[in-house]
């Protein structure tokens, strides 16, 4: 019988009583020790916010590909504005994606400060909500993110703060993306998300406007995730894997296509990154945790984002 990823209660986290607050610690870090997923329930994202969210976005990509055109960011590999359908693939498959979608950042003052990450652009102009609804979203799912890390961080034996620091500056992504319908003339191969996995610390996907996201277990099977608008999915990637020497997981996921031609589907993950300048390698004390050997590369978080840029078709090789 195929199972489910685990369901995990954020009111334990808030909770002012220990026990809760350690429970909820432990389910985090034991979900993402085994299967590298779950699901989190009442998590505090409004979900009026989440669907006006859903409705900028469709706003934005109805439009014709002329205007959508006006937003591509190629200069900075993508990771703002818009980037147009079938650019993306998954690692070692050569076939694009069937998305297009949005990339949001941390908003800053640039004339206060110089980040280490791309200034946002908004399609003011052509979707004058899209900004304030998008920024908004944006901003509680960091304030959540940081609130998972802190979980993590405690379950790894650290201060709360650590893994949070970490991305202090980091070039944390959220991104819209739009599945339009397949229609008759699907790339052999191509699927909406092929097999996957994601590079950043961790990833909140609110639920998607349709199913279809799927995640291996150990034994080679998928786990459907089906779609509840009360969940936010969470998922550790290849950096908190390599950090950690494989302790948490980064597991395989895809998206595939639905069997309606006329289905459009959109959803919302955030990609949590730690700033370029942090240091990958394997800590000493969870290569002892995970059996003495170190499994993993020695990178920086900014090296490592760019080989797997180049390696997904959104950045070059010489960027």
């Amino acid at each position: 019988m195929t199972r489910s990823i685990p369901v995990i209660d954020f009111d334990d986290y808030l909770s002012e009583d220990p026990e809760r607050r350690e429970k909820f610690v432990s389910q985090v870090g034991d979900s993402l020790k085994d299967i590298g997923f779950f699901a989190l329930k009442n998590h505090g994202i409004p979900i009026g916010l989440i669907e006006e969210s859903y409705q900028r976005g469709d706003e934005f990509f109805s439009l014709d590909q002329s205007l959508k055109s006006n937003y591509l960011q190629p200069n900075i590999s993508h990771q703002r504005g818009y980037t147009a359908f079938g650019v993306e693939h998954a690692k070692d498959n050569p076939a694009p994606d069937l998305k297009e979608f949005w990339q949001t950042g941390r908003s800053h003052n640039s004339e206060v400060t110089t980040p280490n990450y791309p200034t946002n652009i908004w399609p003011n102009d052509t979707v004058p909500l899209f900004q304030e609804t998008i920024d908004n979203l944006y901003q509680k799912m960091e304030n959540l993110s940081l609130n998972l890390l802190s979980a993590c961080s405690l379950y790894l034996g650290k201060d709360k703060d650590w893994l949070g620091e970490m991305t202090e500056d980091g070039n944390t992504i959220m991104r819209i993306i739009h599945y339009p319908p397949l229609g008759e003339n699907v790339t052999p191969g191509a699927v909406r998300s092929a097999a996957h996995e994601d590079i950043n610390f961790i990833t909140l996907l609110v639920t998607a406007t349709a199913d279809g996201l799927e995640v291996m277990d150990h034994d080679g099977s998928w786990i459907k995730v089906e779609g509840d608008a009360r969940y936010i999915i969470v998922d550790s990637g290849d950096m908190i894997q390599n950090l950690t020497n494989g302790l948490f997981k980064s597991t395989t996921h895809r998206v595939v296509n639905p069997s309606s031609k006329s289905e459009r589907r959109f959803s919302m993950p955030m990609f949590v990154h730690p700033r370029n300048q942090i240091d990958l390698t394997p800590r000493p004390e969870f290569i002892e945790m995970t059996g003495g050997e170190s499994n993993y590369q020695s990178i920086s978080a900014g090296d490592y984002l760019h080989k797997r840029l180049v390696e997904i078709g959104l950045a070059k090789s010489d960027d």
